[in-house]
This record gives C-alpha cells, sequence and structure tokens, in this order.
C-alpha cells in the first residue's frame, strides 16, 4: 500500500536519514522504534507530506506523493499532545474532519456514535474534552483520527505523556482498535515495550538507517548486533576473544565460555561479545559446561522470579540473573548456561 524509498534528510547540517526504505502493507501496524533524534518524527512527517525529503520517494500504491499536499493524501495523523480543540465537545472534535469533508449531517452523526462506541466513550458525546483525563483524551483524539477514514494513520508517540499503568492499558485497547477497523498504521515510539504491544513489525531506527527490521519477536532471539542488545535490554554483555571456532568458545574477563551464533561464525582472535539472558541461567548442574561465580549484591522480588545482582571475580562487573527463589546477600553462586543459550554478537556500533 505504501512505499518509502530511500529517503535522505538532513538537519542542522548533519544527515537525519540516510536512506531509509521500507513497505506497509495492507491492515498491517508498523512502529518506528528508535531514541531521541533518531529521525523518526521526521520520517513520519515526510510521509505525511509536512515535510520534504532531500532524497527519496514516498509512493501510494506506486504512486509518487511528492506534489499531493498533505490535505489530499487522506493519511490520518495524531500527536503527543492530541490537539484537540478545548472550546468543542467530544462529539464536536471527532466530527471534525467529516465537517472538513462536507459530509451530509446524517452521515457525520451515525460515524460519530460509531467512533464513541468503537473507544467505549459513548456516554461522553456532549462533554467538554477540557473535561476529561488524559487517557480519555487520548482516546477522543484517535476516534477524530479515524472517523475520516484515512488511508493509513500514523501516530507520533500518542501515548508518551500518560504514566506507566494507563500507558498499558490503552495499547491494549489500541491494538485492538486497529484490528478491528483493519486500517494499516504507522506508530512512532522509543518505549520498547509499547512498540512490542502495539506491533505487527518493528523498524529499528538508529542514526539514520533501519538497522534491524522484523517482527517483536525476531529481535528477542536474534538480534543483529550488540547495540540491538543493549537497546532493548536483552541481558548480560560481556566482551571476548574468539579462542575456537569449532565449537565456538570465547575468553572473558569471568572465564570461558562455549557459545553459538546466529550469523556468520567470527574468526579466532577476533573480539565479540556474548549475551547472557537473566531468564536463562541456573544453579550449576553436571552437565552445565558455562559456569560463572558471583556473591549475591542485591535481589529484587518480581512476583513469579527473583532478579539476583552478582557481584562477579570481576571487581567492577555486575551480573544479573533471574531465579524462582530467594537467596542470601553475600552468598557466593555457581550460575551456568547451557551453551545455545549464549549468543555470540558481533560488536558493530550501530552504524551501516
Amino acid at each position: 500500500m505504501l512505499t518509502v524509498e530511500n529517503i535522505h534528510k538532513h538537519y542542522e547540517g548533519e544527515p537525519l536519514l540516510r536512506g531509509v526504505s521500507f513497505k506497509l502493507d495492507h491492515d498491517e501496524t508498523i512502529c518506528l522504534l528508535g531514541s531521541s533524534g533518531s529521525g523518526k518524527s521526521t520520517l513520519l512527517r515526510i510521509i505525511a507530506g509536512l515535510e520534504k525529503a532531500e532524497k527519496g520517494q514516498v509512493l501510494w500504491k506506486g504512486q509518487d506523493l511528492e506534489q499531493i499536499p498533505p490535505y489530499q493524501r487522506n493519511f490520518g495523523l495524531m500527536f503527543q499532545d492530541y490537539a484537540l480543540f478545548p472550546h468543542r465537545t467530544v462529539s464536536e472534535n471527532i466530527a471534525f474532519g467529516l465537517r472538513m469533508q462536507n459530509r451530509p449531517q446524517e452521515e457525520i452523526k451515525q460515524r460519530v456514535q460509531e467512533a464513541l462506541k468503537t473507544i467505549t466513550m459513548s456516554t461522553f458525546a456532549d462533554r467538554k474534552v477540557t473535561e476529561l483525563s488524559g487517557g480519555e483524551q487520548q482516546r477522543v483524539a484517535l476516534a477524530r483520527a479515524l472517523t475520516p477514514q484515512p488511508r493509513i494513520l500514523m501516530l507520533d508517540e500518542p501515548l508518551g505523556a500518560l504514566d506507566r499503568t494507563l500507558r498499558e492499558q490503552l495499547s491494549q485497547e489500541l491494538r485492538r482498535i486497529l484490528r478491528e477497523t483493519k486500517m494499516p498504521a504507522i506508530y512512532v515510539t522509543h518505549d520498547q515495550e509499547e512498540a512490542f504491544a502495539i506491533a505487527d513489525r518493528l523498524l529499528l531506527l538508529h542514526k539514520g538507517v533501519i538497522l534491524q527490521s522484523g517482527q517483536p519477536h525476531d529481535f528477542y532471539h536474534h538480534p543483529r548486533n550488540v547495540w540491538v542488545a543493549d537497546f532493548f535490554g536483552l541481558g548480560n554483555l560481556v566482551n571476548g576473544v574468539v579462542e575456537n571456532d569449532n565449537p565456538l568458545r570465547v575468553s572473558t574477563t569471568l572465564g570461558l565460555f562455549q557459545a553459538s551464533c546466529g550469523g556468520d561464525l567470527p574468526t579466532r582472535g577476533e573480539e565479540v561479545t556474548l549475551l547472557f539472558r537473566p531468564s536463562q541461567a541456573c544453579q550449576v548442574t553436571d552437565n552445565c559446561k558455562n559456569q560463572l561465580i558471583g556473591t549475591v549484591f542485591d535481589q529484587v522480588f518480581q512476583g513469579n522470579t527473583y532478579q539476583i545482582t552478582l557481584k562477579t571475580k570481576h571487581e567492577t562487573q555486575f551480573f544479573q540473573v533471574q531465579l524462582p527463589h530467594p537467596v542470601e546477600i553475600g552468598q557466593e553462586m555457581v550460575i551456568g548456561y547451557h551453551a545455545s543459550e549464549v549468543l555470540c554478537l558481533q560488536n558493530e556500533n550501530g552504524d551501516e
């Protein structure tokens, strides 16, 4: 439906977007994920026609949109601040886009009622938006963006101003609404949990390029490099040097470990980084070859598990593990990992 090809853009003399390309399929929700300054909001504005790219194309079903003004693209856009009209009621805010399209009054009334039902706010029709909570305003802004039936919906950090509990609740509602309406959407956020909850596919933007794309589970099981693993907080990252490539063994300050590799095997002498996921740690058994020793420094109860912080023999290095039971502070522990659960990553810095 939407094709973005080789988009370039500079900001204050520095490259902000460096050849970004992707496609959006019918009824798919894509999440543009990245830290502040990665260019994701600028990319959204270029797609909407609010900014111009210095190079590249935005196409809708093969048609180049460069000469099409924003109001003729029929793309819905929702910002973090919602931009609701404070002097108008909930219904009047939702009806705004339909009035701009000169829709018949009866159609406007019917579609506003349908929108209110979709966001579970049918009893709020005549209320002023200034009387609503932040979460209620977010729903109204979403309904206003959806009601004109745009070809795609674009959302720029729509939940960023809300507290954590409300964000989690509304992200689930937003996914439900997008599923029900079957509307293709591009969702911009810097919050990984939010992205995982909403997106069918993630595009991780870093330094103006898409560093990795795929379904949420791809990022967890197959991070492309150290930067991706660190960005998602996947676990303990330990630097080392390859001592043997078959089987893969890596020497680190915490010991010698046998590891697995999802991509090309590194060569002997190459500097790499090992990823140890806290949830895959176990207290040592006889058949576990990878072992490290640490002293329990701290522990935090997390419901079904305890997050244990170990102080390793390398004095400046702490190691996080998850165990199903509490341990004593100051206790020495031997932790083990199977070779298949230690992932060897290339030391790329995140640049293409």
